[in-house]
């Protein structure tokens, strides 16, 4: 997917290809009108060509109201085409803008958890926002903006050539050499415009870092701090917003100076014409309109060009990111993970997280079918990390993991991870319903399997006494609900998924005693027929699992139950359960 470099107008042109009979007949509408605009003009011309004539009024009125009648036409042909235009693209616009953003949504969800862990959600959001509105940026500058640059420019010149050569390539001139410049100094100011664009990101991921916060700021009475912090990111926004409207006010002065220059040569170079009895009083007017109407489209280059940068700019962080290779990735031949067992090997596996920071160090672990066993040590003895592994979150540094002798770095990233349920210490909720929350560890799950999830992870009792019940929103994250609560539903959500290996880390971490008594009875069905790791913190919740795990620096210390390893004398299981039992230790 990203060994070939994907460009901004390649991206949206791979879109817009999809429609791509609408965008035509879209840009056939748009020209058609902007044919009306230029031919108008000719008919003005013939309008004032015949007031010059000596001939009655009455006569004069007759061809007069004709001429009137034909650009009537015109205008009507043009309100027409018009409308039809800006129907056809209210259709087509929205498509393409959500194609864009569902296309960028999958891709940057096709990256690491590392990835996610290295950005601002809030800062990510807004770079597919921008992107599939850099396409409506985009689409205008050439449906509008440059569909009525090549009608106008192409048929004011055959106009004017028609009536001298000479004054034809003097405007037609001046338009080119002013769309040069307006090129060149557009292209001039487009670095900025793209610092301006990733400055606005580092305000939004400030902004969404403080907001998500909120509690912290509040607790650490830490808003002026905030203030300062978002208000130092905001200043230098602000003064590249301040640098490129200067740049664009300098671009305009020049603009209205050479309009105002080249409409008075015009002028004089048709009153030359005229008195040598080459112009007609009809061709004042024709050229008046044409130079109003090229002033318009000259006059509106800057913006144009502005649009179009702003809109490029906004658009390639997001476009970085897809040219990002994905850290992890299925492998080319990979296929499904085929369960039979659950046995879980960790053959001599090695992670760091950098050359100098080893985690795991030629770690040996063999998981047998349906064995329960627990994972315990000290902080930082790579405990987690074991997990993240499991998951494929990373990919190792050195050795394999293998679940039912197939290597996990040989399958499908998505079979792996249907395989492997997990109730995380901390769970994290979406702001949706609790039917939507509990019902997303098995989304095809009817409500009735939902309740009896959710009554086998004794989370029905609270659920049903909210005033909205299982469509009560929880708020971002689940805030709110109690620790205990979200723990209980993810606990539910597990038991939906039903997966043959599950993973624990700390699930009853959250839960008061009362609560931790009811839940232990639900883990216990939850965990039967499967290969569970245990993550454990509170050494009391573990005693009963078939295998104890002692982790100390990356390897692997110790093993055995926990009544064979509380007799050990010095060892590290014994510590960690004197700690935390203190007199209950016989």
């Amino acid at each position: 997917m990203n060994e070939k470099k994907i460009t901004i107008l390649g991206f949206f042109w791979k879109h817009v290809r999809r429609y791509g009979w609408q965008a035509f007949f879209l840009m056939l509408a748009y020209a058609a009108y902007n044919v009306c605009d230029v031919l108008m003009p000719w008919f003005y011309k013939k309008f004032f060509d015949v007031l010059a004539l000596p001939e009655p009024r009455q006569a004069m009125a007759e061809k007069l109201i004709a001429i009137l009648l034909v650009i009537a036409g015109f205008y009507l042909i043009r309100l027409v085409t018009q409308t039809l235009a800006n129907l056809l693209n209210n259709r087509f616009q929205p498509k393409m803008m959500n194609d864009l953003a569902e296309d960028s949504y999958d891709r940057l969800m096709g990256h690491s958890y590392q990835f996610f862990t290295n950005n601002f959600a809030g800062s990510l959001v807004r770079k597919i926002q921008r992107l599939s509105f850099a396409f409506e940026g985009v689409a205008d500058v050439v449906q509008l903006s440059l569909t009525n640059l090549l009608v106008t420019v192409v048929g004011s010149a055959v106009l004017l050539y028609l009536r001298n050569p000479l004054l034809a390539a003097v405007i037609i001139g001046w338009f080119a050499i002013t769309v040069l410049v307006n090129y060149v100094y557009s292209r001039r100011i487009a670095k900025h415009r793209q610092a301006r664009a990733v400055k606005d990101s580092e305000v939004t991921g400030a902004l969404s870092d403080s907001i998500s916060n909120s509690q912290n700021v509040k607790q650490f009475s830490g808003y002026r701090f905030e203030e300062k912090l978002i208000g130092k990111v905001m200043k230098e926004l602000r003064r590249l917003r301040t640098l490129t409207w200067d740049l664009t006010t300098y671009m305009a002065t020049f603009q209205t100076f050479f309009l105002a220059a080249i409409e008075i040569a015009a002028m004089y170079l048709a009153i030359g014409l005229w008195t040598a009895g080459k112009l007609t009083l009809g061709d004042f007017a024709l050229i008046q309109l044409v130079i109003a109407q090229l002033w318009t489209i000259v006059w509106s280059l800057q913006s144009v060009f502005r649009n179009f940068y702003e809109a490029m700019a906004d658009a390639q962080e997001m476009i970085d990111i897809m040219n990002t290779p994905y850290e992890i990735k299925d492998a080319p031949d990979a296929k499904p993970l085929v369960l039979s067992s659950g046995a879980i090997i960790f053959d001599r596996v090695q992670f760091n997280y950098n050359e100098t920071r080893a985690v795991l160090k030629g770690l040996d672990l063999k998981v047998a079918p349906k064995e329960k066993i627990a994972l315990v040590g000290p902080s930082g003895a790579g405990k987690s990390t074991v997990v993240k592994l499991l998951f494929r979150f990373y990919d190792l540094t050195a050795g394999k993991i293998l679940i039912d002798g197939q290597n996990i770095a040989k399958v499908t990233q998505e079979s792996l991870r249907n395989a492997v349920s997990m109730v995380p210490q901390d769970p994290l909720l979406f702001h949706r319903s609790l039917m939507d929350n509990i019902r997303y560890g098995r989304r095809d799950a009817t409500d009735k399997e939902v309740y009896d999830a959710a009554k086998k992870a004794h989370c029905h009792e609270f659920i049903k006494d909210l005033p909205k019940g299982y469509d009560t929103f929880v708020g971002e994250r689940g805030v709110k609900l109690s620790g205990g609560e979200r723990q209980r539903v993810a606990i539910a959500r597990a038991i939906l998924k039903d997966s043959p290996i599950l993973v624990l880390d700390e699930a009853t971490s959250s839960l008061d005693s009362e609560s931790e008594m009811l839940i232990q009875e639900a883990l216990s069905e939850l965990m039967r027929d499967k290969t569970v790791i245990v993550i454990a913190h509170r050494l009391s919740t573990i005693s009963k699992m078939d295998r104890i795990i002692v982790m100390e620096n990356g390897r692997i210390i110790d093993e055995g139950t926990h009544a064979a390893l509380i007799k050990k004398r010095g060892g590290v299981y014994k510590k960690l359960w004197q700690i935390q039992a203190g007199g209950f230790l016989a």
